[in-house]
């Protein structure tokens, strides 16, 4: 279940333009039903981080921040991601033509047609257990 949004995390929803706010509004929903699939994520939190809607394990550690936003350059909605992590790069090898790409930091969507749920399920669910997955391989 999608919890409410706090209020000054759904204004900054409200700054984006319309498709793009609309586009991110769909994300968060996934990454929410995403983490719930996932015991060991535990509850998220959702905050600002540089003004963008964040959402962070803070209650497991389990994963790495996963901002939502736009780049300026850009009118597609944007997935932000710690950029010294290896996120974009397993991103791009598992999904090549799926997503456009910036960088180490930006997984970027199309604000029309439909949400790609289940490939972006899967890099969210990534990003939510990053921390996870590399204590594993320790």
């Amino acid at each position: 279940m999608t919890p409410p949004l706090p209020r000054e995390v759904d204004r900054a929803f409200h700054a984006l333009p319309a498709p793009i706010g609309k586009r991110l509004l769909q994300v968060r929903a996934l990454i929410f039903a995403t983490a719930a699939a996932h015991e060991e994520v535990g509850k998220l939190t959702e905050t600002l981080k540089w003004g963008e809607p964040a959402y962070l394990t803070d209650e497991s550690g389990s994963g790495s921040t996963i901002r939502l936003g736009r780049l300026k350059d850009s009118e597609h909605a944007a997935i932000l991601f710690n950029c010294k992590t290896t996120l974009i790069d397993t991103f791009r090898e598992r999904f090549p033509d799926q997503f456009e790409y910036r960088q180490t930091r930006a997984l970027l969507l199309d604000v029309s047609g439909r949400l790609p749920k289940q490939p972006l399920s899967v890099c969210l669910s990534l990003a939510l257990t990053y921390h996870l997955d590399r204590r594993r391989k320790r």
